[in-house]
């Protein structure tokens, strides 16, 4: 408990304050129609039990839309239901049964909840001899917690039954419903799981057979305080047992109770009792998670994959559009250099070390937000409009200067590298490079960044490192390579003519950025920016025919023109703007409940995952799934499209995103009938996605 006192105590505190202003909280936050925020209802299987017999109960649960229930453990905070039974003599009740929770990380607290509507079954023991007719008033008091990620409010119903002694009968409909919900119970292991504690590590095994299905896995405790719950689990599996390891919260239990989610809504409950559990088999166990936490035998391999990854994926950023003609502007500035080795390997190191720092940065703000419970993944930045905003300025700065109108000689860096004095703009020019980059996605980069949120926090550094280095690798290999150097062209007036042209995808750069600005903030934020960009544009164009002309204070209207840029920063909306589908005719928004809906009608479902601010995605969705040939192939075959859209950020969507190891978007997912989600490559061909649909 010590690990999270602080989180637990502020969350206690809250919860006293929801419970002491209760009927104030749910007048601020009703559901619709005035209902409380989760619904309940008391149903029994039969409304005539016989005597001697049992019957099943339901606590049938509706939540709101974005409020949620708790599992028996509620994981870091919350509450499950409490009951207060009024039954007649000799009539008795089981303890709750619940379904298989979710997972909920809110404020860094893992929640076990369920977000959807549920049940919880009791069983009542009707005496032996009750006359046929026999009244039975059952009468409950129920207390349950509702939350949404923001707020909780405690809220109690007073539920009755009143069954009559009868004959047992179930009637059809009422049976099929009772039924599903048992579907949604833990089925009994029917074995016996051992558990080992041992240096801070809970240790799991599990027997289940070879031949059984098991999906996406997770152990949810019963046995409150015996793991941190927040802390990820590693889930493997060999042969006949599925190993479970997860952080110790104190010392070891005397034994462990528990329900293992094997995915799909289906879950195995078990009891462990302390016994050895093959560390060799563990070690040698295959994952089965996608992007789970590697174990320490493992990591060396795990972290070199995903260095190699990043450097990869980094390389092939260089010849992104807004990327491409900030690493173009520092070759020129080698070729001016000429032969002066020196200069040109200080310049190299100084702009790797803007790009690698950036990265750094970037990449540690990223896991910090992460741990504090944020579902952020990678250009998690740029969701925020002011950085949209502060980019655009900066993109458009730099495309004017490219253009000739002014010159900036801390990012030409020409005139400065031959006396040493161009380190400073190449490290801000590797700054600038790695922050516009982040937008791009690429083939490896799933791979090392999907790595880096689960490795521990020096080996994920070390990965945003080697995506830092990739990206600088050309202008290092230029520097430090003589025959390269020499291999470029000599210094010449085409320079000048290929530095306006490298202004051209700048340009179309800031344009981008700009209609995602009025994506993110509508017409009014659009406005905002287009007045910023236009003033710096203005005071660059003043300091550019100063500069010309000879004059001096070129820079001075530069003040308000940064005044006005800042302003708009500052009074720079965020609204939500309608999300529009994705081009692809008869496509819907993603939902994880549509989706399962979809896959319970057995229709084939394409998911993707898109966002305003991401290249990749967009030229995947304009060259492959607008295409004619791909419309044409949904349509014929049934296929159901799903798009989530992730420009102003989605807590659903970036927890799927890491259910299926992804740090950020694009995502593709095809889900044939009955058939596990087929992943497709982060950049698509019309061939890729029609070969993916001809296999189902």
């Amino acid at each position: 408990m010590a690990v999270n006192g602080f989180r637990l105590m502020t969350f206690a505190l809250a919860t006293l304050l929801a419970m002491l202003f209760a009927p104030l909280a749910q007048a601020q936050l009703p559901a619709p129609g005035g209902q409380p925020n989760i619904r309940a209802a008391l149903v029994a299987e039969s409304d005539r039990p016989a005597a001697g017999g049992v019957v099943a109960l339901a606590f049938e649960m509706k939540p709101a839309p974005g409020w949620h229930g708790y599992w028996a453990n509620p994981g870091d905070a919350g509450l499950g239901m409490r009951l207060k039974w009024t039954l007649p003599p000799g009539v008795t009740v089981s303890p709750l049964r619940y379904p298989v929770p979710q997972r909920l990380i809110v404020a860094g607290l893992m929640n076990y909840v369920y977000e959807a509507d549920y049940a919880q079954l009791v069983t009542l023991d009707v005496p032996v001899g009750l006359a046929p007719g026999t009244s039975l008033p059952i009468r409950v008091q129920a207390d349950w917690l509702a939350c949404t990620d923001e707020i909780c409010v405690p809220e109690r119903a007073e539920l009755a039954l009143d069954l009559v002694v009868g004959d047992g009968i179930v009637d059809a409909a009422r049976r099929g419903r009772f039924d599903a919900w048992r579907m949604a119970l833990p089925r009994p292991l029917g074995g016996e799981a051992l558990f080992e504690a041992k240096a801070g590590k809970l240790r799991l095994a599990i027997p289940i057979p070879a031949s059984a299905e098991v999906g996406e896995t997770y152990f949810f405790p019963l046995t409150e305080g015996a793991i941190d719950y927040a802390a990820p689990q590693a889930v493997r599996r060999k042969g006949d047992t599925v190993f479970v390891e997860a952080a110790l919260r104190g010392g070891a239990p005397a034994a462990l109770d528990g329900v293992l989610a094997i995915g799909g809504g289906r879950g195995l409950a078990l009891h462990a009792r302390p016994g050895a559990v093959d560390a060799a088999a563990f070690a040698t166990a295959a994952p089965l998670n996608a992007g789970e936490p590697a174990d320490v035998a493992g990591l060396p391999a795990t972290v070199l994959l995903a260095l190699g990854a990043a450097l990869l994926g980094g390389l092939l950023l260089n010849i992104m559009p807004c990327v491409f003609p900030i690493i173009s502007l520092k070759a020129l500035s080698l070729i001016r250099a000429g032969g002066d080795e020196r200069s040109a390997r200080i310049e190299a190191l100084a702009y790797t070390g803007g790009v690698v720092l950036t990265c750094l940065l970037l990449g540690g703000l990223l896991l910090a937000l992460r741990a504090g419970g944020e579902l952020v993944g990678w250009a998690f930045q740029l969701q925020d409009p002011r950085i949209i905003l502060l980019l655009l300025v900066v993109v458009l700065a730099i495309a004017l200067n490219l253009a000739g109108l002014f010159e900036i000689g801390s990012i030409a860096g020409g005139e400065r590298l031959a006396q040493q004095g161009g380190a400073a703009g190449a490290f801000w020019a590797g700054a600038l490079a790695a922050f516009v980059a982040t937008p791009c996605s690429g083939p490896f980069m799933a791979t090392a960044l999907g790595a880096a949120l689960v490795l521990p926090w020096p080996a994920a550094l070390a990965v945003f490192g080697g995506l830092g280095i990739g990206l600088a690798l050309p202008f290092l290999l230029i520097a430090f390579v003589p025959a390269l150097r020499r291999r470029m062209p000599k210094p010449g007036a085409w320079m000048g003519r290929f530095r306006r042209i490298l202004s051209i995808p700048m340009f179309i750069t800031a344009l981008g950025l700009a209609w995602v600005l009025g994506r993110q903030s509508g017409v009014d934020g659009l406005a905002l920016g287009l007045s910023a960009a236009l003033a710096v544009g203005l005071a660059l164009w003043w300091a550019g025919r100063r500069q010309w002309t000879g004059g001096g204070r070129g820079w001075l209207p530069m003040v308000p023109a940064l005044a006005l840029a800042l302003a708009a920063l500052v009074l720079l909306p965020h609204v939500a703007v309608p999300v529009e589908n994705g081009g692809v005719p008869g496509d819907e928004r993603f939902s994880e409940r549509r989706l399962a809906a979809l896959q319970a009608e057995g229709r084939p479902v394409f998911v993707y995952f898109t966002a305003d601010w991401c290249v990749t995605c967009k030229v995947n969705e304009k060259a492959v799934l607008q295409r004619r040939r791909v419309v044409d192939a949904f349509a014929q075959r049934n296929v159901a499209v799903l798009v989530g859209d992730w420009t102003q950020g989605d807590a659903t969507i970036s927890r799927f995103l890491e259910r299926h190891g992804r740090s950020g978007v694009p995502l593709y997912l095809y889900y044939g009938p009955g058939e596990d989600p087929q992943a497709l490559p982060q950049l698509l061909t019309i061939d890729m996605v029609l070969k993916a649909i001809d296999r189902s």
